[in-house]
């Protein structure tokens, strides 16, 4: 990153954490987590630049500087050549649904422009990391019920009466466009990926951050603004994506993938490493055990539950296994995914259930 007098390397994040009342510790006990607060965690916020909630660059030349600050100085080594944006365009996070999160919705482009103020809205995809016997989500509105029947059981706390209850997986994962009403847990443990944006309507006579009681007058007035938001047709499912052997005991699986974003799990045995080359940015977070990440002449140990950002200078990386991980980033869907998986011979009706591919 020429501005510094630095090459590329991976970008080692802080991880802003949320203590919502849904909430427990499996992010530090089940997938190993080190560093966080010795109190329940319901999100670890891994790649953000949401106001308020940055990630802060922790080591080399850039240490210090805000996810931000760096992309306003080095857009296109960090995203890839042509890109141009205000802030990086991705938000990802570990999820711990001890309990249920509250049914709420985000809106979506438009509606976050009209009624938000925002300039784009929250679709979002998550991948189910480890979910109990049974574990289910609500996510999207039942076909067939009216707005007048959707507002009157969500005053009434009905959710089932007129929200699709869907059974949730380990190893599935589901897109989930603006506008969709939804909750998962409990007991439900989850990547999610999304845009950068935290605006949300809640459904809920209660607050996530703390358990207190929504009063009459706010509980209408967000009620009020989730129906101006909400998409009656949204009926999102689960997948379990579509693999592509790249190696030697190496796997590729195209988890979710829209204009918004991409996320893909790669797994890696002993017998030869993951090498994957990228043309943008990628979020790369570990799901397994401690591994050796080589890319841009750089090497260096990503823990368990730890993501480093991997800037499109760098070009291309190689873990050597056994790995489990994830990568995200902002895609070209004709080169980086509808390509791939066609040559894989995957037809576009399978394809075109990975999201708003």
């Amino acid at each position: 990153m020429s501005r510094y007098g630095v090459g590329p390397y991976p970008l080692r994040l802080t991880t802003p954490t949320k203590s919502l009342v849904f909430g427990g510790r499996a992010i530090a006990r089940r997938l190993g987590k080190r560093g966080l607060p010795d109190r329940s965690v319901a999100e670890t916020w891994e790649c953000s630049d949401v106001t308020g909630s940055e990630s802060f660059v922790e080591s080399g030349p850039l240490a210090g500087r805000t996810l931000r600050r760096v992309l306003i100085d080095h857009p296109e080594e960090v995203m890839g050549a042509g890109w141009s944006g205000r802030y990086f365009p991705l938000l990802t996070k570990f999820i711990d649904a001890t309990g249920a999160l509250p049914v709420h919705l985000h809106a979506d482009d438009e509606a976050a422009r009209r009624l938000e103020g925002q300039h784009n809205g929250k679709t979002e995809a998550w991948h189910i990391l480890d979910a109990a016997p049974g574990a289910t989500a609500l996510c999207g509105v039942r076909d067939g019920v009216t707005p007048d029947r959707l507002r009157a059981a969500l005053e009434a706390q009905d959710f089932d009466a007129v929200l699709r209850r869907l059974p949730v997986r380990a190893g599935e994962t589901v897109y989930v466009p603006g506008g969709t009403p939804h909750t998962f847990g409990p007991d439900t443990l989850v990547y999610e990926i999304e845009q950068t944006s935290d605006i949300q309507q809640h459904a809920m006579r209660w607050r996530m951050e703390d358990g207190s009681t929504v009063g009459d007058a706010e509980f209408d007035a967000n009620l009020d603004m989730l129906m101006q938001q909400v998409d009656m047709a949204s009926r999102p499912e689960f997948t379990p994506g579509l693999g592509v052997a790249v190696g030697d005991g190496v796997d590729r699986v195209f988890l979710s993938a829209g204009p918004h974003f991409a996320l893909e799990r790669w797994r890696a045995g002993t017998a030869e490493p993951l090498r994957r080359s990228f043309a943008t940015g990628q979020v790369l977070s570990n799901v397994g055990s401690t591994v050796h990440v080589r890319t841009g002449g750089h090497s260096e140990q990503l823990g368990p539950a730890q993501t480093f950002l991997l800037p499109a200078v760098c070009g291309e990386v190689e873990i050597r296994g056994p790995a489990d991980v994830l990568f995200g980033y902002l895609p070209d869907l004709a080169r980086d995914v509808r390509g791939p998986l066609r040559e894989a011979g995957y037809p576009p009706d399978a394809i075109a259930r990975l999201g708003a591919c």
